[in-house]
């Protein structure tokens, strides 16, 4: 549904902090706290989860997920496969 690192990107994409997320989320700092915390996916509540994901849309932040195209326009970042580290210039 969402990574705890989509949380911490669309915050800083947003200029807001935690405690500002929580409120728009209507679920307390903590919720947040745990949820950034998390590895990966983040799990917990649904309900929780949901309100998040509704705050950040109606503040204007699309989440995409893995292999979904952007249906939105504007911009923002995506996280990419990594690309194969380049030798050292100098060296072959």
């Amino acid at each position: 549904m969402i990574t705890a690192g989509q949380m911490r990107a669309g915050r800083a994409l947003l200029g807001i902090d935690q405690r500002r997320l929580a409120a728009l989320a209507g679920v307390s700092l903590p919720t947040i706290q745990r949820m950034e915390a998390s590895d990966g996916t983040v799990r917990g509540v649904v309900d929780s989860l949901t309100k998040v994901v509704a705050a950040f849309e109606a503040a204007g932040l699309e989440l995409i997920g893995d292999d979904a195209p952007s249906t939105a326009r504007g911009r923002g970042v995506r996280l990419r496969e990594p690309q194969p580290a380049l030798p050292p210039r100098g060296r072959k």
